[in-house]
């Protein structure tokens, strides 16, 4: 069972194996960081959300997964885990995973997983970014995809972990003009949906669709494409401030 709460972007809460996980903090008003325009701010405080006792970071060198007033935020998180450059610029408190290293948090796995943050070739411009599987004894796999673009890159998931209970998918069809000639640098609805039959998981949670300029696909195109590939009852929608179960 994952219970979560979105609290706005590609912040949400999740309860899963007793445990409370913060996927990357984004808790500033509403204004441009980072040349990112961002429209709208967090359904709940941070304080709302508390004790967390980790967050789930998929990288720190954006804004619109990192903002002004979660960095400030994650030192009262029980830990941080990320990317190892992420974890070198952020200091003391953060764990660095390599792709595909795993960590325990007491009865739960979490293994690092592969995200390409843009097309093929990207990764020197757009930088390190990871997702993440969750697994626990009695618990349905857990995966957070983080800033993924690549359909290939869920494939690989889906192979070395098999089936995936629920998929916490980052859509939002991300794209700027002026990097890739406007190629995805998130998954955009179709690929979500495709993504969600390679994992073959029950539920998919979509977030990181609303609050910044630079989505370009939000609920509507996500609820089109999973009803064209007839994915519809698999597809499970939190609104802001609003708890969904899976």
């Amino acid at each position: 069972m994952v219970d979560l709460t979105l609290v706005g972007g590609p912040t949400a809460l999740l309860r899963y194996a007793g445990k409370r996980w913060l996927t990357d903090p984004t808790f500033s008003p509403p204004g441009e960081y980072d040349g990112l325009v961002k429209t709208t701010g967090p359904a709940l405080r941070f304080e709302a959300l508390a004790p967390v006792d980790a967050v789930l970071l998929s990288h720190d060198h954006h804004a619109d997964n990192l903002d002004p007033a979660g960095r400030e935020l994650l030192a009262d998180a029980g830990r941080v885990l990320t990317t190892r450059l992420g974890a070198e610029r952020l200091g003391a408190g953060t764990t660095g995973l390599d792709r595909w290293a795993e960590i325990q948090i007491d009865e739960v796995k979490v293994t690092a997983v592969p995200a390409l943050h843009g097309p093929p070739g990207s990764e020197t411009v757009t930088g390190p970014v990871t997702g993440f599987v969750l697994e626990a004894p009695g618990e349905g796999r857990l995966y957070v995809s983080g800033d993924n673009a690549s359909v290939d890159v869920v494939a690989q998931i889906a192979e070395r972990f098999g089936p995936i209970e629920v998929a916490v998918l980052f859509v939002g069809a991300v794209q700027i003009a002026q990097r890739f000639a406007g190629a995805y640098l998130t998954l955009s609805s179709e690929r979500a949906a495709i993504a969600a039959e390679l994992l073959g998981a029950r539920s998919v949670i979509p977030v990181h669709f609303e609050g910044w300029t630079h989505f370009t696909q939000g609920l509507d195109q996500v609820r089109a494409a999973f009803a064209g590939y007839g994915l519809s009852d698999r597809l499970l929608v939190a609104e802001r401030g609003q708890t969904v179960s899976a």
